[in-house]
């Protein structure tokens, strides 16, 4: 990697990662399980599942579907989940010094999310982020998301950097698939959303990460100059 601290892009993941959108989400559910006569789950009960996106948030929130959810559910998750966007979710704590010294590094950074695109752009200024990040790519960006390289690889030739000079980082074991299918340096974030059972020092990342505020050591970047 060129000189700094940081490599040159660095590629986050969002939900679970950079935002604790749990709360929001837990939220949508909940007024869909109200719509149907059921009381609230807790949000400890359905947090391990937010970083897994829609499609799992309603199946943990309606277990009694074994798993089987309609295009018609999804498409109720999203546009409820519309309303609820950005009412209580907030950064991690150390994710907004984080960025700053990316930038301050003279590095760039970048969001590659699941989540439809449309939705996560409506974030964006919420957090003061539109101008902020070089690249934002959602689910429905292009024609494969997470785990498949093709988003990340994307994000790379768009801003012109060498896959040598990325990293991506993010909570998921897709996460760590697709950077590992793009030839691309990851991090896992210990700190985001998972379930108990997954292990997730052997997803095959190249380093992990207790919480952000780690990644602001030089130490930490040291390993890869």
């Amino acid at each position: 990697m060129r000189a700094g601290m940081f490599p040159r892009l660095v590629l986050f993941d969002l939900d679970g990662t950079l935002l604790d959108s749990a709360p929001d989400m837990v939220a949508t559910v909940n007024r869909m399980r109200a719509a149907r006569g059921q009381g609230p789950m807790p949000l400890a009960e359905l947090r391990p599942h937010v970083s897994k996106g829609s499609r799992a948030m309603s199946a943990a929130a309606f277990p009694e579907l074994g798993g089987e959810v309609s295009g018609e559910m999804i498409r109720e998750f999203l546009d409820t989940y519309e309303q609820e966007l950005g009412r209580s979710s907030v950064l991690f704590d150390g994710v907004a010094e984080l960025l700053d010294a990316i930038e301050a590094d003279g590095a760039r950074w970048g969001i590659i999310t699941n989540k439809p695109e449309y939705l996560a752009r409506q974030v964006m200024p919420q957090l003061g982020w539109g101008t902020r990040s070089a690249i934002l790519l959602g689910g429905d960006t292009l024609a494969e998301r997470k785990p498949h390289p093709l988003p990340l690889l994307h994000a790379a030739g768009q801003l012109d950097a060498a896959i040598d000079d990325c990293v991506y980082i993010g909570d998921d074991q897709r996460d760590i698939e697709a950077a590992r299918a793009a030839g691309m340096r990851s991090v896992v974030a210990l700190w985001g959303y998972r379930d108990e059972g997954e292990r997730p020092d052997g997803w095959g990342a190249d380093a992990l990460a207790d919480t952000p505020v780690d990644l602001l050591a030089p130490t930490f970047w040291a390993r890869w100059r």
